[in-house]
């Protein structure tokens, strides 16, 4: 019983701020599970299916504001998860740590690239939604979705960055999409892949299902009521956590 209220505590905040800023539960929730005992490969797969949860949480709350565009999700969805299923075929043959590291300082970047532009996704500013534009796009968001099926930590934020740095999304509109597409389809088929392929610790997922899905619902709501600099504040801070976290190991 302890073992399962930790395992909802640690999902229940990692998911929190996940929503909050549109990615990295992984942060906490991965190094967690193994921590307590699992092989990577079983930890990222019930990670995954975890994950879904904090989709369908940020989904409930999302949904309420109508702030989603169903030609962009469609589009998110043809892109990346074919990307999703590669990358979760590749993370059984590829080394960890020198992926980590590399993911670490890509991630770093993200948030390095966001403070130093102040007015970044503080406003919705569409734009590259022509035939040129929409390919550049969709080669971003299936190598986003290698990265998503294979090295978990933090991917989520590499798409709500190109969300708003390519096609003029506010921090919110993004956040939202990412959350949705991310963690509810991408992770989703990055959980059945994986579950195929390796295996699922299915006396942990109670918990965290449960903590992910609160998590997802409360980060989402933070999220809305906060507003576009308070995500951007919160993305920053998170991206340079994770890039520090996967850099040091």
């Amino acid at each position: 019983m302890i073992e399962q209220i930790w395992l909802f505590f640690i999902s229940l905040v990692a998911n929190i701020f996940s929503a909050f800023a549109g990615g990295g539960a992984g942060l906490i929730q991965l190094p967690a599970l193994l921590f307590l005992g699992l092989p990577f490969s079983v930890a990222l797969a019930t990670h995954k299916v975890a994950s879904v949860a904090l989709g369908v949480g940020a989904t409930i709350r999302h949904a309420r504001e109508k702030g989603l565009e169903r030609q962009f999700v469609l589009y998110m969805l043809l892109a990346g998860l074919p990307g999703v299923v590669l990358g979760a075929n590749l993370i059984l043959y590829v080394a960890d740590r020198p992926a980590e590291i590399a993911l670490g300082i890509l991630t770093a970047g993200l948030g390095i690239y966001s403070i130093t532009k102040r007015e970044l996704g503080l406003a919705h500013t569409p734009m590259n939604r022509d035939r040129r534009g929409f390919a550049i796009g969709t080669a971003v968001l299936f190598l986003i979705g290698v990265l998503n099926g294979s090295l978990t930590s933090g991917t989520g934020l590499f798409v709500t960055l190109w969300l708003v740095r390519w096609f003029g999304l506010d921090y919110k509109r993004a956040v939202a999409h990412t959350l949705i597409l991310v963690g509810l389809f991408w992770n989703g088929a990055g959980a059945i892949t994986l579950g195929l392929l390796s295996e699922i610790h299915w006396p942990w997922l109670p918990a965290l299902l449960a903590g992910s899905l609160l998590g997802g619902y409360i980060g989402a709501h933070l999220a809305i009521v906060k507003g576009n600099r308070w995500i951007k504040r919160i993305y920053e801070a998170i991206t340079l956590l994770i890039g520090l976290k996967l850099i040091v190991g």
